[in-house]
């Protein structure tokens, strides 16, 4: 037997847990799934990173934030603040149940094939919520030894690079943070950026005249304007915009170009994007796509940003009540008894 339910949401970041609390609390029947664990790419954030937002800015559903020195929440914190919400509100998630199919019936209304551990489901809804966010995988360079062992588009801990080479490619707020705590930890820093010079708006305020006194100093190599053509073992080949060569020795690489969204779900919904970004077309007032019955919230909205990420967490809250007044007006008739009033 096919499961019914009336909304789908997927993803389980901090906008779809708010938005699941809302749904409950307006006794609206539905199903959340995301492919790993909530708040999974906040997980993969560097160990104690600060975030540049405030606590009051990133708490969720009227439940406030308590850090120990009232500043902006770290990593952990935010993570452990995520898993009290779910707790405090008994939000029922279905983690590492990956939506690997989605499709409009006939009859109307959508029908969901997930996997999980114990295999796959099927599910039908009414509606659906793409709360899924805009870093699902690195956005790459495309040069030879990308792919080498000693190349990551993350960094999660500065302990790993102490005593050694390093070469950080990019010069917005990843890249100047993983420069600055690396150096701190006894890395020996190179920082190679296409920029002249660091954009203020780009890269948190508490950060930049961090940079700038290492750069000065000597203990961060600042090559501006390079871009890499080539990693290779124990070095990388940057060009120049000048067209000129050089190469730099680097025991390990960390390519902080920034991420991209994964749009599979909108393609297989026919949700259209547009603009450079690729975009998903939505009425911003209720936050429905252009096709109907298919929501959008959070970070999602933003496509994938050829330059610096303008849409953040505290700038999504408003999408929750949005989504919310737009399904509870709305009432598509599906057989077999799936809607209850």
């Amino acid at each position: 037997m096919i499961e019914s339910h009336r909304v789908a949401v997927i993803g389980a970041g901090p906008i779809g847990i708010e938005l699941a609390v809302a749904l409950k609390q307006a006794g609206v029947d539905y199903v959340h799934f995301d492919a790993a664990q909530i708040g999974a790419t906040i997980q993969w954030y560097p160990i104690e990173m600060l975030f540049h937002s405030s606590a009051d800015r990133l708490s969720l559903a009227g439940v406030p934030i308590q850090v120990s020195d009232q500043q902006k929440p770290k990593r952990e914190e935010y993570l452990a603040y995520l898993r009290s919400v779910v707790m405090q509100f008994g939000l029922q998630i279905r983690t590492y149940e990956r939506v690997e199919n989605v499709r409009r019936l006939p009859e109307g209304g959508f029908l969901l094939d997930t996997r999980a551990v114990d295999g796959p489901h099927a599910v039908r809804v009414e509606l659906v919520v793409l709360a899924i966010g805009a870093m699902h995988a690195p956005r790459t360079c495309g040069i030879p030894g990308e792919e080498l062992p000693h190349v990551s588009h993350y960094f999660f801990d500065p302990h790993t690079y102490f005593g050694r080479r390093l070469l950080i490619i990019g010069g917005r707020n990843s890249a100047v943070e993983t420069a600055v705590r690396c150096q701190r930890a006894g890395a020996q820093v190179t920082l190679s950026y296409r920029g002249a010079d660091f954009d203020p708006k780009s890269v948190k305020f508490w950060l930049l005249p961090e940079i700038r006194a290492m750069i000065r100093d000597g203990k961060v190599r600042f090559l501006p304007r390079t871009i890499p053509i080539e990693i290779r073992g124990g070095s990388a080949l940057l060009a120049g915009d000048d067209g000129t060569a050089m190469e730099v020795g680097a025991d390990f690489v960390l390519l902080m170009t920034g991420y991209r969204q994964d749009t599979t779900l909108f393609d297989l919904l026919g949700v259209e994007l547009r603009g450079s970004a690729r975009e998903p077309v939505h009425d911003p007032d209720t936050m429905e796509t252009n096709v109907p019955g298919v929501y959008i919230a959070g970070t999602a909205v933003a496509g994938t940003p050829p330059r610096k990420v303008s849409v953040i967490v505290e700038t999504c809250h408003v999408h929750v009540p949005r989504i919310v007044a737009a399904i509870t007006d709305r009432r598509v008739a599906l057989p077999d008894g799936l809607l209850d009033d």
